[in-house]
């Protein structure tokens, strides 16, 4: 039994069984996980979607509850700038290009579509937004709204200013048609003055003031446009440490070399603007001599040599009137351009002066011209007994990175009187 047993062949496995086994079983496990997986990415997609939502609707929350401002999408204002034609662009600045456009409302707009290529755009976006939304003067360009921080680009909306900027009228296309008289230049002095008055007062400083930031309406009143570079300053702070940045002409060169920032600086850039009216001439061009490329520095050399006449625009004349007004506009300038931050006024002196002046201009007898006086340091060694004009002077550096030296006047005056006599 034992020998039969041992003999006996053993059973051949059934292959075919196995095969059938292990493929069920394959596709048993395939099925499963191809339902674990399709399950776990329909469930990752609603949550993406949802939260992707609450992240939109969080983020237009933050611009038109926080901000204050209005949303707009971005297709509304490709439709109302037709995609961004060229045809409609109103001007091409540092950060961004400004269009023309009409909104769905019928409200006519100026959209200023950021640079992509501009790296600190999300950071410039947000200033204008939040110091746009907190102020509301009457010399200050209104801001209706901006896309969102999600959106496709970063795109500004505000009021449209129809008549172009200063710089347009004085240097510009404009200025060929019908250069501006001597009572419009006065007229954009003040507004602008005011203009900055108010945003001091609100602890802004503009840092970018010049005169394509200054746009005109079709009655010549003054919006001051674009806070990209605008610095809040509490009251309580002397100055912002912070790197240079403006327009080469306009560049405050004490902030250039000490990287402070103050509301003096303003008063410098504004400086050159005066000197803009009254000369009609463009704070930068390459095409002066070397030493006058800055507008700021020709203004000081011509002042010191007495020859105003070399600096104002020909168009305004040779009315003893306005020639009395513009040496006096030239002088407050040159009290705006000291290097000394000390030793230049406030803006609130400025606009003061600016006042005084416009008086005189419309009173009947301007034999007599009242000149407001400022609050000088008290006198140093080296320049006591020395007046205003004394004062270290420096131009504004070409660019923001240029190497200049400080040049000092040769000519003694006193503060009581004109700048020449």
């Amino acid at each position: 039994m034992v020998l039969l047993f041992a003999l006996q062949k053993p059973k051949k496995p059934n292959h075919k069984l196995i095969v059938i086994t292990v493929v069920a079983g394959s596709v048993l496990v395939f099925a499963i996980a191809t339902t674990i997986f399709f399950i776990r990415r329909t469930y990752k997609r609603k949550v993406s979607a949802y939260f992707s939502s609450k992240d939109k609707s969080r983020e237009l929350e933050d611009a038109s509850v926080y901000f204050g401002a209005s949303v707009f999408s971005y297709a509304e204002l490709q439709d109302a700038t037709q995609h961004f034609d060229s045809s409609k662009e109103l001007g091409d600045g540092g950060f961004g290009t400004v269009y023309y456009g009409k909104l769905r409302d019928g409200r006519e707009v100026a959209v200023k579509r950021l640079y992509d290529h501009n790296y600190k755009r999300v950071q410039q976006f947000m200033n204008e937004v939040e110091i746009l939304t907190r102020l509301r003067h009457k010399n200050l360009v209104s801001l209706y709204g901006c896309t969102s921080r999600m959106s496709r680009e970063l795109v500004l909306v505000y009021e449209y200013i129809p008549n172009g900027t200063v710089a347009d009228h004085l240097h510009g296309d404009r200025a060929k048609e019908s250069p501006l008289t001597w009572q419009t230049r006065m007229k954009i002095a003040i507004e602008t003055a005011n203009a900055l008055v108010y945003l001091h007062a609100s602890e802004i400083i503009h840092r970018d003031v010049k005169t394509n930031n200054i746009l005109l309406d079709n009655n010549f009143c003054v919006k001051v446009a674009d806070f990209g570079l605008s610095r809040l300053l509490p009251n309580d702070v002397s100055h912002v440490s912070t790197a240079p940045q403006g327009t080469p002409g306009y560049v405050d060169p004490e902030y250039h070399q000490c990287y402070q920032l103050t509301y003096k600086s303003d008063v410098y850039s504004f400086g050159v603007v005066l000197i803009e009216l009254i000369s009609s001439m463009p704070a930068f061009d390459i095409s002066r001599s070397r030493d006058e490329i800055n507008l700021a520095n020709m203004a000081i050399n011509r002042i010191q040599r007495c020859a105003l006449d070399e600096l104002i625009d020909p168009f305004l004349g040779s009315d003893p009137e306005i020639e009395k007004m513009t040496t006096l506009v030239a002088e407050l300038a040159f009290r705006c351009l000291q290097f000394d931050l000390e030793m230049r006024p406030t803006m609130n002196e400025v606009l003061e002066v600016l006042k005084g002046i416009q008086v005189e201009e419309n009173s009947d007898d301007v034999t007599e011209l009242t000149i407001v006086k400022f609050e000088m340091p008290p006198p140093s060694p080296e320049n006591e007994g020395v007046g205003l004009l004394k004062g270290r002077i420096m131009a504004s550096p070409i660019s923001v990175t240029a190497k200049w030296h400080s040049t000092s006047s040769g000519v003694v005056t006193t503060s009581n009187t004109s700048v020449c006599n």
